[in-house]
């Protein structure tokens, strides 16, 4: 079974276009990210770093990182259990280490390359496989997923049951017990702090949780028929607390610590909450939206939906294109955010999808 057969089928039900919508949504969110690399207060490397900085980009960052590579993997975890459904564990483990692995490795080969002979490094390891981390994560994910799938010897041929959404009150138990797992575990790994696994698997431990607990969402997801079944005014109410959440945050960020002294412990029991609630509310508010307002695809959208994963892969080449041409401009630095994000989404699509054939991607 090939990768391009996998792919198809994961796209092969007609009403699940306003997941491939959001997925495109989510991608351009994570080329907007890193164009703000070189332009906002991050904690994070980046290879272009402007001197000036963008005070408004550091909420912005705070905001995105708290769900968007979390609605990643839910999504994913969603097309897994349909894949493994379709083709059996089998040919999907072999699949995914073809379709995730193979371009996760050349990454690195590449970056070790450029750690010796560029950078002028003593040692080629630790890999940084940079942003394909998430790549390595679901591949161990999906993997795992597939495997436990063998050994319980599930049917692949097992139906989907339609039964009642998760409500109010265990959304909010969920969100409290991922909060503490999270606070618990930025005590010895807080955010922004890489490990490397093996010395080429890059973890950020302070977001497994998170990140692990909505895929297994999407597992669940898709057995129970939540993402079809999930009551509309429930998701719109969601996608209020997550959007009311994220404003909060903004204020606070950039205005409210002047008035809001809050100690550092404060804070970090606060924090996680916050985390917490929005990525459940952005979650499934945003799910609902686009199920409810955006299941259809015109040729460009459709374009886009095929392209989203080799975007994903090739965006950063994009971003240093246009971050460099913007470095000898005296602009300010949201400015030159906006110019550089405006102009990466697009050409990033249009490079992918001419790309994304000869590369099979």
């Amino acid at each position: 079974m090939t990768a391009a057969e996998i792919s198809s089928a994961e796209k092969s039900t007609s009403h699940l276009y306003f997941l491939d919508n959001l997925r495109v949504v989510l991608v351009m969110l994570v080329i907007a990210h890193h164009v703000g690399q070189a332009y906002g207060p991050t904690g994070g490397w980046w290879p272009i770093q402007e001197e000036a900085r963008s005070a408004v980009l550091g909420p912005f960052f705070t905001v995105n990182r708290s769900f968007f590579m979390s609605l990643f993997f839910m999504i994913s975890g969603y097309f897994t259990v349909m894949s493994v459904d379709r083709w059996g564990p089998r040919a999907y483990i072999k699949d995914r280490f073809l379709r995730l692995g193979l371009p996760t490795l050349s990454f690195g080969l590449v970056m070790a390359l450029l750690q010796l002979f560029v950078f002028e490094s003593h040692s080629a390891w630790p890999v940084d496989v940079g942003h394909l981390w998430f790549l390595e994560h679901l591949l161990i994910f999906s993997a795992a997923y597939a495997l436990w799938r063998m050994i319980s010897k599930k049917s692949i041929h097992a139906e989907k049951s339609q039964s009642k959404t998760p409500g109010y009150p265990g959304i909010v138990a969920f969100a409290l017990v991922l909060a503490v797992v999270s606070g618990v575990v930025r005590i010895w790994f807080p955010i922004d702090r890489w490990v490397y696994l093996l010395g080429f698997i890059k973890v950020a431990f302070a977001d497994v949780p998170r990140d692990l607990s909505f895929f297994i969402i999407g597992l669940i997801a898709y057995r129970r028929n939540w993402i079809l079944g999930f009551p509309k005014k429930d998701g719109t109410v969601w996608l209020g607390v997550g959007v009311t959440l994220a404003i909060l945050w903004y204020i606070f960020a950039l205005a409210g610590r002047n008035f809001l002294h809050l100690s550092d412990i404060q804070i970090g029991i606060i924090y996680p909450i916050w985390e917490s609630v929005l990525c459940c509310g952005m979650c499934i508010g945003l799910t609902v939206l686009f199920r409810e307002y955006f299941n259809l695809q015109g040729y460009l959208w459709k374009a886009m939906a095929k392209s989203q994963y080799a975007a994903y892969i090739l965006h950063p080449l994009v971003v240093l294109l246009f971050q460099a041409i913007l470095l000898s401009l005296d602009l300010p630095p949201f400015i030159k955010f906006t110019l550089a994000t405006l102009a990466s989404i697009p050409v990033t699509f249009l490079v992918s999808n001419w790309l994304r054939k000869p590369l099979r991607l």
